[in-house]
């Protein structure tokens, strides 16, 4: 009941309210694509490139190649989505692993996994980002793992000092008494307790992969053509932004409502879960 009446508080704060109902509305784009979209993403003709907002039945205008603009937005919802989706779940499994590791059992094994983690943690995300793709060759799916590959720091931080406070319990102790192995405790009573946290940094990091893979493929590293990724989309109407500045205008607006949806929505999620932990 306490919890319902929380939820309940949170959830009327104007800025909670707004960033759910933003990210509401992009989860039903991303869902309802084909039925939202007047033409497909990839369908062009040249004859009717880069046409105005509103002109024969394309709302947001034409790209250079004749492509409804709206429609490449409103498809491109799902891509942004997919790889940030990949890109936190690759992070979580290794992040959350790492950090119940060096927690829970300590002394050299958690020397070795921070000393890789500080590693990690000093290099620029995005440097290291651009050299994996580089390697593996740019394609969405390479970038959701690039990002993945080198976000996954925090959450090994911040779990394994929460497991070093659970480690110690009376609990878990008498669990140990009562002879069950190290990885019965970890499954039945240390990653039960860790939930909420995981919840909590999974949701603040999903706003962060969708804006980091979207700048790797402004770059050209991230979803090729004719996949309709914004921040390819956005970086292709560059050069007509005199003549054709609605291009790179509206996938803009795309990334700064997803990006804004979910964080606001994030942060009522650590307030709600936990007010108390600092990210």
């Amino acid at each position: 009941m306490k919890k319902l009446k929380k939820f309940w508080k949170i959830a009327r704060k104007p800025m909670y309210f707004i960033g759910f109902l933003m990210m509401l509305i992009i989860i039903l784009v991303a869902i309802l694509a084909p039925v939202i979209a007047p033409h497909g993403y990839a369908d062009m003709d040249i004859s009717l490139k880069l046409l105005p907002p509103g002109t024969e039945g394309f709302p947001l205008g034409t790209d250079q190649y004749g492509r409804c603009v709206f429609s490449r937005i409103i498809y491109g919802s799902r891509l942004a989505l997919k790889v940030g989706l990949i890109a936190v779940v690759i992070e979580s499994l290794i992040g959350v692993t790492l950090g119940i590791l060096a927690g829970y059992f300590g002394k050299r094994l958690d020397s070795f996994i921070m000393f890789i983690t500080d590693m990690v943690w000093a290099i620029p995300p995005i440097v290291l980002a651009m050299a994996i793709v580089l390697l593996m060759g740019p394609s969405a799916e390479h970038v959701a793992i690039s990002i993945a590959l080198v976000s996954w720091a925090q959450f090994t931080k911040i779990i394994r000092a929460k497991v070093m406070s659970l480690k110690n319990l009376s609990y878990i102790e008498a669990a140990r008494v009562y002879g069950e192995s190290n990885l019965q405790i970890i499954l039945r009573y240390i990653l039960p307790n860790l939930t909420s946290t995981i919840v909590i940094l999974a949701s603040l990091a999903l706003p962060a992969a969708i804006l980091s893979t979207t700048a790797m493929s402004f770059l050209s590293l991230g979803a090729q053509e004719p996949l309709p990724d914004w921040g390819m989309i956005l970086s292709g109407g560059i050069q007509f932004i005199k003549k054709a500045s609605w291009i790179s205008i509206w996938p803009g607006v795309a990334i700064i409502w997803t990006v804004l949806g979910f964080n606001l929505t994030a942060e009522g999620i650590k307030e709600l879960l936990d007010p108390r932990m600092k990210v």
